[in-house]
């Protein structure tokens, strides 16, 4: 599983990297043979204004399938991270699940 880390304008230190690696490591690890990707975008909404308005957004790639997105809005860096792992984790899951009890007709 190849893991890119992307942001705009959001300083990015190696505790974040770090954070980020670890985090996503243990949502997907028991998926990371069936994915071939993760992108991960961060962003900063409002800008100077302050508010909920960290944005991370998780791309999974899977092969043969559509990729897998989520999206999480924090006040802070660490909590849109986490949220959007959680995320990733379940909706990686539930198409996994799908693929596997499909049944095509006789």
């Amino acid at each position: 599983m190849q893991l890119e880390i992307r942001h705009d304008r959001t300083p990015l230190d190696a505790k974040a990297r770090d954070h980020i690696e670890r985090r996503l490591g243990f949502a997907l690890d028991r998926f990371s043979r069936r994915i071939d990707r993760v992108t991960v975008f961060l962003s900063d909404q409002n800008g100077p204004r302050g508010g909920q308005d960290l944005r991370c957004r998780v791309v999974v790639n899977l092969p043969a399938a559509e990729p897998v997105v989520v999206d999480a809005t924090e006040a802070g860096l660490a909590p849109a991270i986490d949220r959007a792992a959680h995320r990733a984790r379940h909706a990686v899951g539930s198409l996994l699940g799908r693929r596997r009890s499909y049944r095509p007709p006789d």
